[in-house]
Formats: structure tokens, C-alpha cells, sequence
């Protein structure tokens, strides 16, 4: 990479100043991409940053990076989900020493920024985009059930309810009794194959619409990666990991994602322990964060114009309270 973003990092100063880099201080970029949230924790402050991807791709085009800061700087490959075996490993395989479920809170804080990697849309052997042609994988960690494998396999009920659980495709059932049709007369393993399935059974795009097939590939990319049961995994365990004072720092792009977030730093914030000013405060467990902002942030207009990624993004940040983590134990072996 050597400084040069092949993925413009949305949101980039407010979620750096969000974290509030200072020396000695261990960070997690959750989301490494192309680097660019490391990069500029690591020039912000004299800190560490611990990176994951699960995107083999990803880890080595950050090998430079990892050269570049070394030791302040480790990058390993797996999912978000698993960060605390992750940053035990990092630990060890670098100076700033080890961790054990009893000490669990190692992190100043964390940055997730979610969804598909620019370069992987751009990427057509990814298949990740139907603007260009290539084979119908969507996998980020390029393993497992590919995108191809669930349209020529599924039944057209399970077909259509992840079109509309994880795209909200209102046309699910018309577009899973399409695919189910098509793969009975051939093989469907490209991604402009099922772009032209999904065009020729909905209405044409009409100026400022987006295309018709855009829900139903974000939601066979959301199913086959498993990404929303990352994100709720993923939450869980940082609010173990982070130490008090730590600051948590989640860019989201659609309402699926945001919804999680702003649900779980809810029930886990002030909002939880008063629901209402007519109502008495409850008994239950201390708020383990404390929210910063009621409502999301979002990206300013110069940059919406620059990057098209940033115009549905949303920044939520909250920090860390003291109170303990009832429930630490489940948390790290999510």
C-alpha cells in the first residue's frame, strides 16, 4: 500500500478523534480494508494498533504496513467475531505481552467499519458486484458457501426469506420463484446471470432509483458471510475487551446493521437503566457504556460528495463505563 488508499475510509477523523489516540495506548481496528483507520491511529499517536481481516487479500496487502510500523502494529486474519483469541495471539506475537479470559480488558479502543471493502466491489473474480462480470463467490474470507452454492441448492422459500431478511426485498418471492426457474435449465454461477434473472422479472430503474438487483446481492453477501451474527458477536465481546474509559467506534451502511448497533449500545447504555422520565429508574445491572450522542453521525457533505460509500454511513459512539460485565465469560467464547 505505502500510503496509498485503495479504499477511502469513511468517516475517518471522527472516528480516530473518537477513539482519542494517546501514547501507550493498545487500539483494535476490527475491519482492517486497506488500512486506513490503522494508519491513522498509528500516525495520530506513539500507540498500538491490533488489526483483523478475514480477507487472506487483505492481510497481505497490510503486510507493508505491518513492516512499516513494526512493533506497533499486528494484523492478524479471522473474523471480528473471534477478536479475543485473535488479540491473545497478536499479543503474543508481538512485545506487548499476553492475555487471559481474567484479563480480558486489554483494549483503549475499538473501530468496526462494516460491510464489503471498496476493493472487493472492485475486484470482478470476488463477485461481490453485478456492475462486472465475474463468478457469483461473495465469500470475504474466500471459504465456505459461496453465493453460487445458496442460489443453485436452497429451497425457494429459504431463497426468498434471505432476500427479504437481509436485502428487505419487497419482491423476495418473485425473484426466488425466478432463480429456482433459471437454475432448473442451467447452471447460474455468474454474477451478471443473476443480475439478468432478478432485471427481467422487476420493473426497470428509473432515474434516482437504485438498481433492482442491489438488495438481493447485499443480501446473499450478508448470508453467506454471516455478517450480522458477526456484528452481534462481535459487539458482545468488545464490551468484555474494552477497558474502562475505552471508546467503541461503529460505522454501519444500512439499517440492518445500524439497527443491531443502536439496539445493543441502548440496552447497554443509560437509556436501559432510565426508559423513560416518567418512569422510576429500574434496579437492573450498572450501564457498561455510556453513549456520547443520541443520534448517529454522519458523513459532512464534502465528503458524501468525494466518496459515494459515505452517503449511507453512520458513526455511533459509546464509551466504556466501569461497571463490571456479568456475563464476560459467555461474551469471549461467543
Amino acid at each position: 500500500m505505502s500510503g496509498q488508499m485503495l479504499h477511502q475510509s469513511v468517516l475517518l477523523n471522527e472516528v480516530v478523534d473518537a477513539l482519542r489516540p494517546a501514547n501507550g495506548k493498545t487500539y483494535l481496528d476490527a475491519t482492517f480494508g486497506n488500512g486506513g483507520y490503522s494508519r491513522a491511529l498509528l500516525d495520530a499517536a506513539d500507540c498500538s494498533v491490533i488489526a483483523i481481516d478475514r480477507d487472506p487479500d487483505a492481510i497481505a496487502r497490510g503486510q507493508m504496513m505491518v513492516a512499516e510500523y513494526k512493533p506497533r502494529f499486528a494484523l492478524v486474519e479471522g473474523c471480528f467475531s473471534e477478536m479475543h483469541s485473535l488479540v491473545q495471539s497478536a499479543f503474543v506475537s508481538t512485545d506487548l505481552g499476553s492475555i487471559n479470559h481474567a484479563d480480558a480488558a486489554v483494549l483503549d479502543g475499538a473501530a468496526f467499519d462494516l460491510g464489503v471493502c471498496s476493493t472487493q466491489l472492485d475486484q470482478a473474480d470476488r463477485g461481490f458486484s453485478f456492475r462486472q462480470d465475474g463468478p457469483l463467490d461473495m465469500r470475504m474470507s474466500q471459504s465456505g458457501l459461496s453465493a453460487a452454492d445458496v442460489v443453485m441448492t436452497h429451497e425457494e422459500h429459504d431463497i426468498a426469506q434471505i432476500l427479504w431478511e437481509y436485502g428487505e426485498e419487497k419482491a423476495s418471492r418473485r425473484i426466488a420463484k425466478a432463480i429456482i426457474k433459471a437454475r432448473s435449465e442451467t447452471t447460474i454461477s455468474s454474477t451478471s446471470q443473476l443480475a439478468a434473472i432478478i432485471h427481467s422479472v422487476m420493473p426497470a430503474k428509473r432515474p434516482g432509483q437504485i438498481d433492482p438487483a442491489t438488495r438481493s446481492f447485499q443480501a446473499l453477501r450478508i448470508y453467506v458471510n454471516r455478517e450480522l451474527d458477526e456484528l452481534k458477536s462481535a459487539l458482545t465481546t468488545s464490551e468484555a475487551m474494552l477497558k474502562p474509559g475505552g471508546m467503541l467506534a461503529v460505522v454501519s451502511f444500512h439499517s440492518l446493521e445500524d439497527r443491531i448497533v443502536k439496539r445493543f449500545l441502548a440496552s447497554r447504555s443509560q437509556i436501559a437503566s432510565q426508559p423513560s422520565r416518567h418512569r422510576p429508574p429500574s434496579n437492573g445491572p450498572a450501564p457498561t457504556f455510556e453513549l456520547l450522542t443520541r443520534k448517529a453521525l454522519q458523513a459532512g457533505t464534502r465528503e458524501r460528495e468525494d466518496n459515494s460509500r459515505a452517503r449511507s454511513a453512520k458513526l455511533r459512539v459509546a464509551m466504556r463505563t466501569d461497571a463490571p460485565y456479568p456475563r464476560q465469560e459467555n461474551a469471549l467464547c461467543a
